[in-house]
């Protein structure tokens, strides 16, 4: 009976050890901005102290959960993907772009260039490491061999180059670009990399060669107004930059780069709505998503004012080409979108409403899950799953 107990309280212990480390895979991390509020006159920015990164998880996709929240400062001021999660789930890396100071009565964004490390494995969830990377980090990407991280820095006009061995994470290297960059992605391969130049409307092409990473001006691809969020298919043929230069209600672009080859180029450039900040391709490679801003960050005096966003789900043909199947209401200002693991559901965060929309894929329509709101403890500014 002993030895039975003793077996038992063993196999316990082994499973306990399995679910904590694999956790990371059913999870997402959501940054939440509270020094940023909005009212009638728009965007007040306001005292730091209350930022935190909260972990949900969602092992079963229809019903996500918070299972750790960690007093971290987060950024609404950058794409929505500050943050990742390694692809074997263990670790988290959430770059914060700009900090609060006072100034006067007031409070101003200054850039910041802290990378936090958290050790998603542990239970619960925790900081291990802040390391120092470039000037206002902003959207970031994680190597599908996860041993790399590209960060791109707005302030810094660069990309910092961030080794991931084990739970070891540090900056090797920065990539000058003249230019502010605000999102960057790596391809499955691990050979190339694109980041949006989003001043200068161009998309920059990095190659890769272990941690040593370099910058060629001659192959900048043109892009459309304001490149701010990119990604790219499954299979490495094609990058997908998210424009949202255009704003105050008119179309914004959606510009497909054939990245293969020795020029990636343009094949096409397509308009999903105004405001595509947030933008994701699913892991099957089939579709991508983007939740649209719309009018909801306006002044209430602004003509193109609204009160809520909306979801568009596209097809991604085997040209690359993007086809709208489906659209849904969101709240206001939707920043992050996030697919599930299996690509068959869909969160996207609301930052006026503090709460996670879930909706389920199937033939191309959308359907929000009935009662599966999440209330989040506060204002969702970005929201990554693993890397695929």
């Amino acid at each position: 009976m002993n030895l039975r107990s003793a077996l038992c309280a063993t196999c316990l212990v082994g499973l306990a050890a399995n679910s904590s480390a694999i956790a990371g895979t059913n999870d997402i991390l959501i940054g939440l901005d509270n020094k940023i509020t909005y009212g009638p006159d728009g965007p007040t920015n306001g005292a730091p102290g209350n930022d935190a990164v909260i972990v949900v998880d969602v092992s079963d996709p229809a019903k996500p959960r918070i299972r750790a929240s960690l007093p971290l400062t987060n950024s609404l001021l950058g794409p929505p993907t500050n943050l990742q999660i390694t692809p074997d789930g263990k670790l988290g890396l959430v770059a914060n772009s700009v900090v609060h100071v006072q100034d006067g009565d007031a409070w101003k964004s200054v850039p910041d260039d802290k990378l936090y490390v958290i050790d998603l494995a542990a239970e619960p969830p925790k900081l291990i490491d802040t390391v120092t990377v470039g000037r206002q980090p902003s959207g970031l990407s994680i190597s599908r061999k996860g041993d790399l991280a590209l960060i791109a820095n707005r302030d810094g006009k660069s990309v910092s180059v961030v080794s991931i061995q084990g739970s070891t994470v540090k900056p090797v290297g920065e990539v000058p670009l003249e230019q502010q960059a605000a999102a960057v992605v790596i391809a499955p391969d691990g050979k190339r990399a694109f980041v949006c130049m989003n001043l200068v409307n161009k998309i920059g092409v990095l190659a890769i060669d272990g941690e040593k990473v370099t910058y060629d001006k001659s192959m900048d691809i043109p892009s459309a107004l304001n490149p701010y969020n990119i990604d790219i298919t499954p299979d490495g043929k094609y990058v997908i930059a998210s424009n949202t230069g255009a704003q105050k209600n008119n179309a914004d672009a959606e510009v497909i780069i054939d990245a293969t080859g020795p020029h990636p180029h343009v094949v096409d450039v397509m308009s999903p709505g105004t405001g595509p900040e947030g933008f994701a391709i699913a892991p099957d490679g089939k579709t991508a998503a983007t939740p649209l801003l719309l009018g909801t960050a306006a002044k209430d005096s602004d003509w193109f004012k609204t009160k809520v966003g909306e979801l568009v789900l596209m097809s991604i043909g085997t040209d690359g080409k993007l086809t709208v199947t489906a659209r849904a209401p969101l709240g206001g200002l939707p920043e992050g979108v996030v697919y599930s693991a299996n690509s068959d559901y869909l969160y996207v965060a609301n930052y006026f409403e503090k709460d996670l929309q879930v909706f389920q894929l199937a033939g191309g329509k959308l359907t929000e899950v009935g009662g599966s709101r999440l209330k989040l403890p506060g204002q969702p500014a970005s929201m990554r799953a693993p890397a695929r």
